[in-house]
């Protein structure tokens, strides 16, 4: 066996027929992430006959005195399970990296570990995942762990949309409170439309604060992927939300007004004591509705064309797709805007016969409350399942400058990808 260079075109060719490919893993990224302070580096694994064997897209930095770590974003593209090749290809790539000053490389495989619902429960078990797991901790490569939040490059939990289902199944087979935040978006005037590049601009400033990616960043990545990437947007008709806030507030006023007189007219001591406690209800939702309208009222003049409250940007490969990053803002998070756009998405892929909408990350966390829970609540609530990956790994290539570069950035948090 032997390593080698690739190009873009061998490499995209060899991927895309892999059991592990993922969009991470293709010359559209690299071609992405290479611009934005990361080297990259296309490499092969060939047999005795040319045989291309696997593959992988490696991003690396250099971190100090001319020593680089290098990172195979969601692993490898070759068979886990054969161990001789396997062990083969890491020392070998052991050897080329560690003449070539890097100090570490790793990688956080696309391996599904399980499938569980949306309650966290496992519903399928991938039976070799851990044969992968001991392979790889047999050939030196150290396991971080089955964390349960965000502690690794890449999220170990995501949630999944199926859209094998008719559309109307899709929709009923939805939390009852995912299915009434929909119904209350449309009601309140959300509409949902599609970007393009030039609104991404725009699109940042909902997301800026989320990532350290300039928008530079989002203009390639949607330029290397274009025509495989969408970017939604929530508008909020304005005159729509006046109408259903004014609606609202004069329907709780018939209630108040109704409440008003009962308690005038009742005789009975308890039956007065119950209607004046609903009046004292109906007299918080009145303050609440009268303040709801004179808000909507502003808005109105303010922006009579609409205001622009949510966004998400997609990446569609191997006929599913995948929410890279979404936002809207916080002023209008009872209009649900993320939801709605959800909605449009799954209307939108199923006529396009994508296999399933991958949510991105939840927490690996189903029965405590944690400052996750909420994003698992929103996610899950689609009766989305549960993907939960193998972990993250790490090979150490040269022992003493790879300790010397951990023990100097001890303090520091985050990571360089």
């Amino acid at each position: 066996m032997k390593i080698i260079t690739l190009d873009e075109h061998q490499f995209d060719e060899f991927a895309k027929n892999n059991k592990y490919r993922n969009y991470y893993q293709t010359s559209n990224y690299g071609k992405t992430i290479s611009k934005h302070g990361y080297n990259i580096h296309y490499i092969g694994i060939i047999d005795e006959n040319d045989k291309l064997l696997g593959a992988a897209l490696l991003l690396y930095k250099e971190v100090f005195m001319n020593y680089k770590i290098a990172y195979a974003p969601r692993g490898f593209l070759l068979d886990y399970i054969d161990l001789n090749m396997l062990t083969e290809f890491t020392n070998r790539l052991k050897k080329l990296l560690s003449k070539q000053g890097y100090i570490s490389i790793k990688i956080d495989p696309y391996i599904p570990v399980n499938i569980r619902d949306n309650t966290g429960k496992i519903i399928n078990i991938n039976n070799e995942a851990n044969i992968i797991l001991e392979n790889l901790k047999s050939i030196g490569y150290k396991y971080m762990g089955p964390n349960l939040f965000f502690e690794d490059e890449k999220p170990r939990f995501e949630a999944l949309i199926t859209l094998n289902d008719d559309i109307k199944k899709i929709y009923h087979k939805f939390e009852k409170r995912v299915r009434h935040k929909i119904k209350n978006s449309i009601r309140n005037g959300i509409e949902i439309y599609k970007g393009k590049k030039e609104d991404l601009s725009l699109f940042y400033e909902f997301i800026k604060k989320k990532y350290n990616k300039p928008l530079e960043y989002y203009q390639d990545l949607y330029t290397n992927f274009e025509g495989n990437i969408d970017l939604y947007f929530a508008k909020l008709n304005t005159e729509t939300f006046v109408i259903t806030n004014r609606i609202q507030y004069e329907r709780e006023l018939e209630i108040n007004n109704y409440l008003t007189n009962e308690i005038q007219n009742a005789s009975n001591i308890n039956n007065k004591k119950k209607i004046i406690n609903q009046k004292i209800e109906s007299d918080k939702l009145v303050n609440t509705y009268k303040k709801n309208l004179v808000w909507a009222t502003n808005l109105l003049k303010e922006k009579p064309e609409g205001i622009i409250i949510g966004t998400t940007l997609n990446i569609i490969y191997d006929n599913a797709c995948y929410l890279v990053i979404e936002g809207f803002n916080q002023k209008f998070k009872s209009q649900n805007p993320n939801y709605l756009i959800k909605w449009k998405m799954i209307n939108d892929y199923k006529n396009k016969n994508l296999k399933y909408i991958n949510l991105n990350a939840v927490s690996g966390e189903f029965e405590k409350i944690t400052k996750y829970s909420g994003l698992n609540e929103m996610k899950l609530g689609f009766n989305s399942l549960i993907t939960e990956y193998i972990g993250e790994f790490e090979l150490i290539i040269s022992p003493l400058p790879y300790n010397l570069y951990k023990n100097l950035n001890k303090d520091k948090k985050g990571s360089i990808f």
